[in-house]
């Protein structure tokens, strides 16, 4: 079973202005190096679905997703339906600004199909497991960029 993911940056910036960035969805490729495009289908909100398009390379596949959890200013979180992944963001608001934290979680283990390709594709667990780090260590910082760009 993978394990879970985490990592975390500080922000100089309040909470909402943080939350304006992470819950715009149509910026994720902006900040992630494995996503291409996230349609987010309606207004974003606990069931809203997105459709992805992701890269590593010169290999792209498509996912699906469903937010499984939205509070506003404090933490959003969605599922992908491929591999029962849940990817989350948490916003806690610390004293110069806010602490962003991004993890991956496998509460379930992930499905079968990813458990078998994934190797195949991507290479062994572990390496997996670090170039996800690493994306979501970059992803971090590019979204305290944007976010201490504008404020």
């Amino acid at each position: 079973m993978p394990n879970n993911l985490e990592a975390a940056i500080d922000i100089s910036a309040p909470p909402e202005q943080v939350w304006a960035v992470v819950s715009d969805l149509k910026r994720m490729p902006e900040f992630s190096p494995q996503c291409v495009r996230m349609v987010q289908i309606g207004s974003l909100k606990a069931g809203t679905w997105t459709l992805n398009l992701n890269r590593d390379g010169r290999m792209f596949w498509p996912t699906t997703a469903r937010v499984v959890r939205y509070e506003p200013n404090r933490a959003f979180a969605f599922r992908i339906n491929e591999n029962r992944a849940v990817w989350s963001y948490t916003l806690e608001p610390t004293e110069t600004g806010t602490r962003l934290i991004e993890r991956r979680d496998t509460p379930n283990g992930i499905s079968w199909f990813s458990r078998t390709t994934a190797p195949v594709v991507f290479g062994s667990e572990p390496s997996m497991e670090d170039t996800l780090t690493r994306g979501m260590n970059r992803t971090l910082e590019k979204i305290k960029q944007a976010v201490e760009a504008a404020a």
